[in-house]
Parts: structure tokens; sequence; C-alpha cells
């Protein structure tokens, strides 16, 4: 029952723990509490319940479970033990970056003189940055990277505490590992402190780009991610600068589940305002490393605000059902949904599209490879609507082929698809887990 505290009230945990032992075995006793971290997720709910299925530290005894309240006390659990299950719970909103950006800064960076230095009309498009100001950039990203980077071990379970726990501007590694659950936390995107003008990019016009996933899927199979909320918080895109004519990008993904990984489940989360939302393998040449794995599991979620990849996909065998996409009024002309790639075998169905008035419904699809897909069942607005066959109409010279050639199994109750918006709307994110 104890749980270890990595902070200075351990005895007043302790004795809040006795003071429970007591009410409990007295004449009263009551049922215990509902305790997140020793569930599981369920036989035959998605890719992830494949197999051995997905425990995380569910078997975790007592001196594996913590309790943080600070990211130090937060990585330092997450290392205490190795591989042996362990539950960590995150009481609050723990910052990664509570000093801000300037605790990082090194080797004479400066971003007026950064600014000053790569300016196209000064250093031109056909170079990448060079010189004094983009050492100091890149040693000074070497000393974010360091700080707010959490790797994730085997066989671990992360459960926010009551409905306001999460963690802020951390970058979260499943890295290389098995059996990982992450459930009821609001996670606010990581911003990049220090993003690179790549003067040479789209097309020699140059454009920034920023480093940090929140979570990152790398390299390990089975893994649920639930009932959490995935954000870009305090720091929307919409807010960041313009340099050279380009926005300042400082988010990365939300969730990128790529190399090789597999046997994904991701269920009942928020992802919200943000552009590029989640990856499902990210390279056209990782076949050899891909190629019959990222096989993920996509139901109940809620888009709402994001701009595009919900999810793109490579290689992988990707269920996405009973999900709600709501597309604002200023993306509509520059959004797309779900993304074919290469080797892709999509399966869409049973979800809820809402778009603004005047927006282009075969933009919900977007190609980037002849990749047959699955997509049936899917309500726009209120009505049945064939996505392929809009998007054909619409934008010919991306003809989609239909049949992904599988059929989903995993799949626990599909409910319909004009009942979506309210069932997902009611019970997605952190603090609905029910």
């Amino acid at each position: 029952m104890r749980t270890r505290n990595w902070h200075a009230h351990a005895i007043t945990a302790v004795v809040g723990c006795t003071a429970l032992v007591l009410t409990l075995t007295g004449p009263t006793a009551q049922a215990k509490p509902r305790d997140l971290g020793r569930e599981t997720l369920a036989a035959g709910d998605g890719w992830g319940s494949e197999g051995v299925g997905t425990t995380g530290g569910s078997a975790a005894d007592a001196a594996h479970v913590y309790t943080v309240t600070t990211w130090a006390e937060f990585k330092a659990a997450l290392k205490a033990g190795g591989d042996a299950p362990k539950i960590i719970k995150v009481n609050g909103m723990i910052d990664a970056v509570s000093e801000g950006c300037e605790a990082f800064v090194t080797g004479g960076y400066d971003l007026q003189q950064y600014l000053k230095d790569y300016d196209p009309a000064v250093w031109g498009n056909d170079e990448v940055a060079s010189g004094p100001q983009e050492d100091a950039r890149v040693a000074s990203a070497a000393k974010q990277d360091s700080e707010i980077k959490a790797n994730i071990p085997s066989n671990t379970t992360i459960v926010g505490v009551g409905k306001n726990s999460g963690i802020l501007g951390g970058s979260l590694q499943i890295k290389g590992v098995s059996n990982v659950i992450m459930r009821n936390l609001t996670i606010e995107a990581p911003l990049d402190c220090f993003p690179k003008w790549d003067p040479t990019d789209d097309n020699k016009t140059g454009n920034w780009n920023s480093e940090y996933d929140a979570v990152v899927v790398y390299g390990t199979d089975h893994v649920w991610l639930d009932h959490n909320t995935f954000t870009d918080g305090r720091y929307p895109d919409s807010e960041r600068p313009v340099y050279f004519g380009k926005v300042f990008q400082q988010h990365d993904g939300l969730t990128d589940i790529v190399r090789g990984s597999n046997y994904v489940t991701v269920s009942w989360n928020r992802f919200q305002d943000h552009d590029k939302n989640m990856l499902i393998g990210n390279g056209d040449g990782l076949a050899a490393i891909d190629a019959g794995k990222l096989k993920v599991t996509m139901h109940h979620n809620r888009f709402d605000g994001i701009l595009q990849r919900s999810p793109r996909v490579r290689f992988g065998q990707v269920d996405v059902y009973n999900n709600h996409y709501v597309v604002n009024e200023d993306q509509k002309d520059d959004y797309y949904v779900f993304g074919v790639g290469i080797n892709s075998q999509l399966y869409a169905s049973h979800n809820a599209l809402s778009l603004p008035p005047g927006t282009s419904v075969g933009k919900a699809l977007k190609k980037w490879n002849e990749s047959p897909l699955t997509a049936e069942k899917n309500y726009v607005n209120g009505k049945l609507t064939d996505l392929i066959a809009v998007h054909n109409a619409e934008i010919p010279e991306e003809t989609l082929q239909r049949g992904t050639g599988w059929t989903p199994t995993l799949r626990k109750k599909v409910d319909s698809p004009k009942a979506v918006p309210g069932i997902v709307g009611r019970g997605a994110g952190a603090g609905k887990v029910r």
C-alpha cells in the first residue's frame, strides 16, 4: 500500500497511508478506490492487446510505486529499479522547463544576432547555416535536449492523479523498450527553444525546423496511450512570430510511432491545437525496419484544431475507427486528416468529421504514395460520405485505390459514427477515465 514519494513529504504520505488502513479495517470499511496504475489493456482492445498484451507496470511491488511532483523526481523514478515493473503517479502539472529557455543558452547564442547573420538578404539561400551563431545554437539545443527528454523503461505505467496532472514541455521517449502504459495525463508539447533556420529548405525559400515530439514510440512493442490530452497549451503555433517570412516553428509532433514499433493502442485521447500531429513510420526508405510492423489501433480519440497527420502512415496496418475530427475555420484551406504513405495499409471506418462550411471534403485524404486504403462508413457533418470517391472527384491527380487487403479483428464495441461526436466529446481526454 505504501508508495514511494520523491519529495520531502514522505512522513506525511506514510501517516496518510496508515490512516487509510485504519479506515478500511473499521466496521464501516468500503471498497478500495480505483487504482489506474493497476489497470491493464483489455483483451481484444486494438493491436496493443495482441499476443502477451500490454500490462505496463501493473504488477509492481510496493517498492516500485512512486508519486512525483517535479521533473527531477519523475526522471529519478524512471531510472529506479531498471526494467522491474513500476508505477509512476504524476501529481499535479510538472514543468520540464521551469526556468525557461534562458537556462539552456550557451556559447554566446543570441536570437537577434542569429537573425542578422542568416537573413536571406545577407546569407542567401544556397548554403546551410554555419558559423559562430549556428554553433552556439547547436550547443544550446544540446543542453535543452539532455534536460527535457525522459526515457521510459520497459514494464512501466505512468498515470496522472486526478483531473489536472501531467507534464509541461517534456519529451517522453518510449524508445527500444516493451510494455508501456500512459494514462490520464495532460501533456503540453515541448517548445524547441532553438529552432534551426535552413535557407535551402522549401525550394530554397528557407524554413524553420524544430525538434522534440511530446511522445515518441521508437523501436518499441506493446504500448497503450489512453485518456490523455496532447496540446500546444500555452504556446499555440498561431502565436509564434514570423522571421524571414516563415513561422518560427517551435513544435514537432505530438505522438509519433516509428522505427519498427509494433502493437500500439491509442484510445480515448484528445489531440488539440497543433500542426503536425502523428507519424506512423517516419521514412520511405525504412522498409527493412518497418515492414510487417507499425501495427497501430486508434479509436475514440478527438482531434480538434489539428492541421495534418492524424495519422500519416507508412508501411503499417493501422486501424482507425470511432474518432472525431474537428477542423477549425482557419485551417479549412490547408488541412488533411489521413495521410496515405508508402506501403501503408490504412483501414479507416466509422469515424466522424466536422468541417466548416466551404471546406473541401476531398482534402481529408492526402496521397503521398500509391497505397490502397479502406475508408468506409465515415460521416462528414452528420452525413454518410464516401471519402475516397469524394477525394478522387475533387483531386483527380491524386487518385486513390480501394482495398487495403486486411480486415481489423481486434476491436471492442464499434459505435455508430453518428453518435461518435457526443460519445467522444464526453469521454476523451485527461480527467475523463470512467
